[in-house]
């Protein structure tokens, strides 16, 4: 059997198809980053169509990741070339899987570094101003360690729907298009209601995105320099928002939390999950005033 069309094409289609099947969009946006990375190199190569894809174009391209980029970034290029060259197999565009029986990168574990009590406190303490910045930092910040939601679950959230401050509930929707309910404390509900008084008033307050900037919805760039930036002020080294995942995780467990509950609360399928991320996590941040 011959390829029916060229790898950019085939691309397309399988993004449609990551869609059809209801992948989460970070998930597709990753995907189809990896895939068109691949694409690119074998274009540069001449080769245009996926019947000429073969295992050494796939070694080949992962070792050049793994000597210009991280473990990390080439592990992350293998998953979606894996999923991409299986829906070309299966999806009769190529006679053969050449990456059956590949395995991925490995990843050496990292212990994430360590975010103190007084750092929190510091961090959170940059945040108390009368701006609208402010207060979004601040409900960020606290919703993020009182929840330990992902990047993606937190500015996913919806208005107003999705967060109930009486209740002191969010409703995120995690991997798998699978929704799930975290809740929240006292200082998180004070926080998230003085947001929403000037988020009200807000040019942007029409859209459904619970979270705004300055140009409308508020995304993961404006998350990554905002966290960057209040680092900075805090005096404290830079983090990002996996860290404070792995701060809830931690004091969760600290606390005397059930693993169980941890793992429903964090969104986790595995039970190994929780070990993973309570044992990279140390210190007692809890009580961040």
């Amino acid at each position: 059997m011959t390829s029916v069309g060229d790898l950019d094409r085939l691309a397309k289609s399988f993004e449609r198809h990551l869609r059809a099947e209801n992948k989460a969009v970070r998930t597709v946006e990753t995907y189809g980053e990896g895939v068109g990375q691949f694409i690119s190199d074998l274009a540069r190569q001449g080769l245009t169509e996926a019947g000429s894809i073969t295992r050494a174009h796939v070694e080949t391209f992962i070792v050049n990741l793994l000597e210009t980029h991280s473990a990390a970034m080439a592990n992350n290029r293998f998953r979606a070339l894996q999923q991409f060259i299986r829906w070309l197999h299966e999806d009769d565009h190529i006679d053969s899987n050449p990456m059956v029986g590949m395995k991925p990168p490995h990843v050496p574990e990292r212990p994430v570094p360590l975010v103190s009590a007084n750092e929190l406190r510091a961090l959170v303490g940059t945040c108390k101003g009368r701006l609208f910045e402010d207060r979004r930092d601040e409900g960020i910040i606290r919703l993020f360690l009182d929840t330990g939601v992902r990047r993606g679950e937190l500015l996913g959230l919806r208005h107003p729907e999705d967060v109930d401050i009486d209740e002191q509930v969010a409703c995120v929707l995690g991997k798998g298009g699978r929704p799930r309910q975290v809740p929240f404390g006292n200082r998180t509900a004070k926080a998230l209601d003085r947001y929403e008084v000037v988020r009200a008033r807000h040019p942007y307050t029409a859209l459904n995105s619970y979270w705004l900037s300055r140009k409308g919805a508020f995304g993961e760039s404006g998350l990554a320099i905002m966290l960057k930036r209040r680092a900075k002020l805090a005096g404290i080294q830079p983090l990002h928002a996996h860290q404070l995942r792995h701060v809830f995780a931690h004091e969760w467990l600290a606390s005397g939390g059930q693993e169980g509950d941890l793992k429903r609360l964090a969104g986790w399928k595995s039970p190994a999950m929780v070990a993973r991320y309570a044992s990279w996590a140390q210190g007692h941040p809890s009580d961040i005033s």
